[in-house]
Order: structure tokens, then sequence, then C-alpha cells
């Protein structure tokens, strides 16, 4: 367990696990209010420290500017949540859930409150907050400085799905023109005299007689055939690009005025 003295080392400085992973800064130890030790620390953790988890105080150890806990960093990670904003302390259920979530006896830690000379048990708490001074103000004890706050805004970007390209492949007719060349045959007729060459053939049949000769035409016509012939290949990529974008929110931030005996004094 710390002391009080030691607890100005503890705030602000980072909060390690029995394994030696480092879970975030310490933001806030708490007191019990019968005893006045410290019996919990809060631990920022979380993307930017924007999660706060309680780890008891009681088997921890300070080594060097940070402290170490003697539990895992899901065990830690997993505590029960505790909005201590709403009132500055712990009440009894919040902190017999968080007894329980670490295996400590509820009654055991009862009676060690009850000690005698102890004081009593009540419940660990802080400075309410209508005093307008955090828990580090109250366990530095005796400390005449007013501690300022305010809060800073931290932007991170995440990755979400912002649309979807698909390929899709479908068939289309079209019609296509392409001139071709075509032959046909026609009938002409050839009349030659009768020569000593062609006699003999013109005086082998009958004198005279009747006869019919035929002669088979032939054309030719287009004939259209068509074949799958692959032409190129085609797929979806992506590139990325950034762009600037301004994100505004809102911080709050304590001030701190004096009033002093003299009016004329600036404030």
């Amino acid at each position: 367990m710390i002391t009080r003295e030691q607890i100005p080392t503890v705030l602000d400085h980072p909060v390690y696990d029995a394994e030696g992973n480092k879970l975030g800064d310490a933001k806030h130890v708490f007191l019990d209010e019968a005893t006045g030790r410290p019996e919990w620390v809060s631990v920022k953790t979380g993307m930017f420290g924007t999660s706060e988890s309680f780890v008891p105080i009681k088997d921890a150890t300070v080594v060097e500017d940070h402290l170490e806990a003697p539990y895992g960093k899901d065990k830690i990670k997993d505590a029960p949540n505790v909005d201590v904003d709403a009132g500055g302390h712990l009440s009894a259920d919040e902190e017999h859930r968080l007894y329980e979530h670490y295996g400590i006896a509820w009654d055991q830690a009862w009676q060690q409150a009850n000690q005698p000379g102890e004081g009593g048990w009540a419940h660990t708490g802080t400075t309410p907050a209508a005093d307008d001074t955090s828990a580090s103000d109250m366990a530095r004890g005796g400390d005449e400085a007013m501690t300022r706050s305010e809060e800073q805004m931290h932007v991170g970007t995440e990755r979400r799905e912002a649309g979807r390209a698909r390929l899709r492949k479908y068939v289309v007719t079209e019609e296509v023109q392409q001139t071709v060349p075509v032959r046909h045959e026609e009938v002409r007729i050839e009349r030659e005299p009768i020569t000593d060459a062609n006699r003999d053939d013109a005086l082998s049949g009958p004198e005279i007689s009747e006869s019919e000769h035929e002669v088979t035409l032939h054309a030719e016509r287009p004939v259209v055939e068509t074949e799958a012939v692959p032409v190129e290949r085609v797929r979806l990529d992506t590139k990325e690009h950034v762009e600037e974008e301004t994100v505004r929110g809102r911080v709050r931030k304590e001030h701190i005025e004096a009033d002093t005996p003299d009016r004329d004094t600036d404030r």
C-alpha cells in the first residue's frame, strides 16, 4: 500500500500491470473517508485516455516514477465502470462491485476498516465536487495552491465503409456489317463454225434429230460464323486520397480569479 506522502509520485505517472504492461496514467487517488488512507487509484486507459479504470492500491507498489499493480491488464480494463464525476466519491454499491471484481472479500475489507483506532468503516471517497479542488489537491494535504485544469481535444480517425464498387459483365447484341465478294455462274451461248478440227464431232450424230443439253449453274452465298475471342482483362483497384478536414468540438477550461481586500487590484 502506498502512503499519502507517495501520492504526488503516483498522480499523472504511468501505471503498469503485474506483467509489466503499461495501462495508462494515474488520474485520481481515492482515500478512505474514515482512515484517510489511499484505497483506489483510477487509471486513464483506452484510445486518447478516454476510459478510466479503478485499481485497488492496497497491494500496489511505487517503483521509481511509476506504480505497479498486482493485477493483469485485462482484469483492470474489465473493471466495472464508475461515474465519479457525479458525486466526487464512490458509493458503497460501486465499491462493493469493484471488490467483487478483484476478488477481494467485502467482509474482510469492512473488518480492516473497523480496526481499533482506525475510526470505523466508511466507503472510499474524495473531496466533494463543490469544493472546486481535485483529488490530487486534497491528497497532497495542506497544499494551499489551487489546480486549474482544462480539457484538451484529441482527434483521431476511424476506418469505415464508404461505399462499394463492383464489376458486372453482361451481353449485348450489335449489328456488324462486312462486305465479302461472292461469285456465281451465268449461261453464255457460244457459237463456232464447222472446221476441219471439229468436223468429226459435228457429224458423229444423226443428220436430223432432236436433243437436249443441260448445264448446272453454281453461285456463292455468304456464310456467317461467330467465335468467342478474349480481348482484354478488367479489374477493380483502389487508390487512397488524403484530404484535410476541419473538426470542431467544445472543450471546457477552468478559470481562477482572486478576490483581494483591495478592490483596485487586478483580478
